[in-house]
């Protein structure tokens, strides 16, 4: 059954076919499909980094973010998975030396006349400060405008968030303004600074520019 299509005639998504592509591996980075078998291993992680996550993470204002029974960890994938079907999300899991280390999804994916989505992320602390992020933000977007056939992907940050900031602003994403009480996190409703990346503003793609400036600090330092 081919992908449901907007009225442009582009692809919503191209499902799991489009997600394990060669070109979601920048080795020792990677992004996969995020899988009902990941919950175990998810749950895990998330319950260990309960405290390094807590200050950015969105909340539901009526329900825990962290849960130590598996049963929530199952259910998210699922519902992952089948909004990822039906072309509205792309979720992945990001690994380094294949070992999971954090998660990755474009969400809120809007077609027709927008063809515009939101992106979210976090990294177990363990693995943080290896540029492992940006590296897996990168590869993301480039599937996002070059294969699925978004026009324009946002990220909304907490202005105190500064690693966060720091992979958004190394990749090259214009700061847009401040959205007030935007969204709920750790307890209370908090403003955010929103970031945006259209496709004319890596017109030969992101991983290139992204491996150029890697490449330039590895020349300095040197």
């Amino acid at each position: 059954m081919p992908p449901p299509r907007d009225d442009g005639g582009v692809a919503r998504s191209r499902g799991w076919v489009t997600l394990t592509e060669p070109g979601l591996l920048d080795a020792p980075v990677s992004l996969r499909p995020i899988q009902v078998k990941d919950a175990a291993i998810w749950r895990e992680a998330r319950v260990r980094n309960a405290s390094w996550l807590r200050p950015w993470e969105p909340t539901n204002p009526e329900t825990p973010l962290y849960r130590s029974s598996l049963g929530p960890y199952v259910s998210m994938a699922r519902t992952m998975r089948r909004e990822a079907r039906q072309g509205v999300a792309l979720p992945w899991v990001v690994t380094y030396d294949g070992q999971f280390a954090g998660q990755l999804t474009i969400g809120s994916i809007v077609w027709g006349s927008s063809r515009s989505a939101q992106v979210g992320y976090w990294i177990d602390e363990a693995f943080a400060g290896r540029g492992i992020t940006p590296t897996a933000l990168a590869m993301a977007l480039d599937q996002c405008f070059f294969v699925v056939g978004l026009h324009r992907v946002e990220a909304t940050i907490r202005p105190e968030n500064m690693a966060s900031r720091r992979v958004v602003e190394k990749l090259g994403f214009r700061e847009e303004g401040l959205r007030r009480r935007c969204l709920h996190i750790d307890g209370a409703w908090h403003d955010h600074i929103c970031y945006a990346m259209t496709v004319e503003d890596v017109p030969n793609g992101l991983m290139p520019r992204w491996r150029s400036q890697i490449m330039s600090g590895r020349l300095r330092a040197g």
